[in-house]
């Protein structure tokens, strides 16, 4: 067992409370119950004066720990693989994620984006975290917060609508939408069969702004389409069952009736802009390139743009 210890609060740390500070710091490797108990009977104090689990902490300040068996960041990571950083900033990186690999940690899948940028950055006081969320099988831009208060930014940013986020998907058919549109529907979550979906009727609104980019002969099944769309509202598999429900599966996409070809789902976040800052990346894609007259990436950034005008 530890002795006491002081902890200084650094400044990627700042703005946080403390009971976040705390859970950070350890890694869920000591309960929140725990944690509310040592600052309830003043064992944790900030500059020597008992603290609430609310209070915000502030740079420099010190953090009294007591005694304790758990070592902070006990957790190892579990894998220690690249990730492939496209820009970074002093306070914020953003990342190009491959499909199959998971944002957070999960039942069945110790790997994902959080385990890596923990091995990376394991020696940082304030390890960096998603800003938000891909799916497992969604490939492309991701943001990462280096610091708790850029986190807070971009959160904030996401929630005034500030942030532009848009993807490109190949659909089996031919999609209609040869200028900007508007789609709504109305979705919530149903046990169907075996599988939790997206079930469009009632529930939540989905909006999104869609546009067909280009037509594709396949020898191998029906038509298909690459279509830009840029997800106004941000619900679960958003852009999967809007395109499904109206006959328009992604390639790859099993769960919402697209065909099992390719392996895996033609979903890929391309676009990312807010006030002061715009970045894109193309998919990597083998089983469904860029048309050749469609494939120039300052008209496809153009076309992106125009869906937020």
């Amino acid at each position: 067992m530890t002795g006491v210890s002081h902890w200084r609060v650094e400044p990627a740390e700042a703005g946080q409370k403390l009971l976040q500070f705390l859970a950070r710091r350890f890694e869920r490797g000591l309960p929140t119950s725990a944690l509310q108990r040592w600052i309830r009977t003043g064992q944790v104090r900030i500059d020597g004066a008992r603290a609430k689990p609310n209070t915000r902490l502030k740079p420099g300040q010190q953090i009294r720990i007591p005694p304790h068996d758990v070592d902070p960041r006990h957790i190892p990571a579990q894998s220690a693989s690249e990730l492939s950083v496209l820009y970074e900033a002093e306070d914020f990186l953003l990342l190009d994620k491959p499909a199959g690999l998971p944002t957070h940690p999960g039942s069945g899948h110790a790997d994902s984006v959080a385990t890596r940028l923990r091995a990376r950055f394991a020696a940082c006081s304030w390890l960096p975290t998603p800003a938000h969320r891909l799916d497992r099988h969604t490939s492309g831009l991701l943001v990462v917060a280096k610091s708790y208060a850029r986190l807070r930014e971009l959160h904030a940013m996401w929630r005034s609508g500030q942030v532009c986020k848009a993807y490109l998907t190949w659909v089996q058919g031919r999609a209609p939408w040869q200028e900007t549109t508007r789609i709504t529907d109305l979705a919530a979550k149903r046990r169907v069969g075996d599988l939790e979906k997206m079930v469009v009727g009632q529930g939540k609104q989905l909006i999104s702004h869609v546009r067909a980019v280009a037509s594709l002969e396949k020898t191998s099944q029906a038509n298909s389409s690459l279509v830009l769309i840029a997800p106004l509202t941000g619900r679960t598999h958003q852009i999967r069952v809007q395109l499904a429900s109206r006959g328009y599966p992604l390639l790859g996409d099993k769960k919402y009736g697209g065909p099992s070809e390719p392996d895996t789902m033609l979903l890929h976040a391309w676009y990312l802009a807010w006030p002061g800052f715009e970045h894109a990346v193309l998919p990597s894609w083998q089983e469904a390139r860029l048309a050749s007259n469609t494939s120039a990436r300052a008209s496809l950034l153009q076309m992106t743009r125009n869906l937020f005008a």
